[in-house]
């Protein structure tokens, strides 16, 4: 990732990426990844087991602009309360904001979609890229950068539903993760900061709700006093990784104040029209982040789902290439032949090196006999015949990824 990612240690999420060849960064451009192939694989891969999560929950996907106004920031309150984390161009009516949110912009949306109770609630979500000008002593790797992706939802529900959602999100949240192997999760409910906008019988209603849902559920919680967003309390979902480190990753937060902000509104049964609740909600917070996290937690040895190469074909001399390369297309899965002149010692010390999950070797013996001998990175080896061992490498491939 850097020139000097040889003097990290070894578990240390830049090293890793460095090793698996997953990405880097330049001086040119501070706090924003240059994705390597491999690395550009796993990102889609996160992104993609979210967006299958989100769409089954009901969200529809949108996009919004990168570059907006100065009066939607100003209505929004992140002009006057995040203007310093803010990448702003222009003078006057004509100054705009890199988004580093996607909230307005979704809310834009809901109001042009005029909603009545019926539509209730309503669900976005986005895979925002949004800017941040973190300072430079805070950058760290995919940790914290200046430019990153949000997977950003946002629900738009009438009161009586923001108990259910709330709900609905803390059930669903730690199965996702241990599809990705993480455990172990805690949870923080972070209250009002004091740079807030909103009345304080607003926050009082909004922690209370949020504090009520959590004792139902029986969530285990601690109380980060101040941490909450500027428009509202948050429960935040921290992962712990292997050196005890924790890390805020998912997010659920219930805001009244940017509703009335922006005079957002149903018709309800009767016909009246009241502002909506807004929950903000995000899986992992930050995709770069929780790839930083899932290295740091797994090291080479991410889950079969989420390596890059899931299978490594050895072919052990040039007579067996051609049977390599065909089963590469039949497994239907991420694999690569790798045909160098170094021994088959070294290849199989390689692919691990990658952290590739399974190794097939082809000779002679499974030639002749239509079998596979197959290497997984831990456990012994096993042989069968070639359309079973495709089967079974299949299913371990996918093992965990519907957790």
């Amino acid at each position: 990732m850097s020139a000097d990612s040889h003097q990290l240690p070894a578990d240390d999420h830049r090293a890793l990426a460095a090793r698996l060849d997953l990405c880097h960064f330049e001086d040119d451009a501070p706090g924003m990844v240059y994705w390597h192939p491999r690395g550009w694989v796993l990102y889609r891969l996160l992104e993609n087991a979210a967006r299958e999560h989100v769409l089954a929950g009901g969200y529809r996907e949108v996009r919004t602009p990168q570059l907006v106004r100065r009066r939607v920031w100003q209505t929004s309150g992140h002009w006057g309360e995040f203007a310093s984390a803010m990448f702003a161009f222009g003078d006057g009516a004509s100054s705009a904001a890199l988004k580093p949110v996607s909230c307005p912009g979704h809310i834009q949306i809901v109001q042009r979609m005029a909603p009545s109770w019926r539509d209730l609630p309503l669900r976005l979500a986005e895979f925002g890229l949004v800017h941040r000008d973190e300072p430079d002593g805070a950058l760290h790797g995919l940790m914290r950068l200046r430019q990153f992706t949000q997977d950003d939802g946002h629900i738009f529900c009438a009161p009586d539903q923001v108990a259910g959602e709330v709900e609905r999100f803390c059930r669903e949240l730690p199965p996702f993760y241990r599809g990705c192997g993480c455990e172990d999760v805690s949870v923080a409910l972070s209250l009002r900061p004091d740079n807030r906008l909103g009345d304080e019988a607003l926050w009082d209603r909004a922690e209370r709700e949020l504090t009520g849902v959590a004792e139902r559920l029986g969530i285990p919680f601690e109380i980060n006093p101040g941490g909450g967003a500027i428009y509202g309390p948050k429960l935040e979902f921290l992962l712990r990784d292997r050196r005890g480190r924790a890390w805020q990753l998912g997010t659920i937060q219930l805001d009244f104040v940017m509703p009335e902000r922006f005079d957002v509104r149903y018709v309800d049964a009767s016909g009246e029209r009241r502002h909506v609740v807004m929950l903000h909600r995000a899986l992992y917070g930050s995709i770069e982040r929780f790839m930083g996290v899932l290295l740091e937690q797994h090291g080479a040895q991410l889950p079969a789902w989420l390596a890059p190469d899931q299978i490594a074909i050895l072919p052990v001399a040039p007579r067996h290439e051609e049977r390599a390369s065909a089963l590469c297309g039949e497994l239907g899965l991420r694999a690569r032949v790798d045909r160098s002149d170094a021994t088959l010692a070294r290849r199989i010390a390689m692919a691990h090196h990658d952290g590739v999950p399974f190794v097939v070797v082809i000779g002679d013996r499974e030639l002749a006999d239509d079998t596979l001998a197959v290497r997984p990175r831990s456990g012994a080896q096993w042989t069968a015949r070639a359309s079973e061992a495709c089967e079974r490498l299949r299913l371990l491939s996918s093992a965990g990824r519907r957790a």
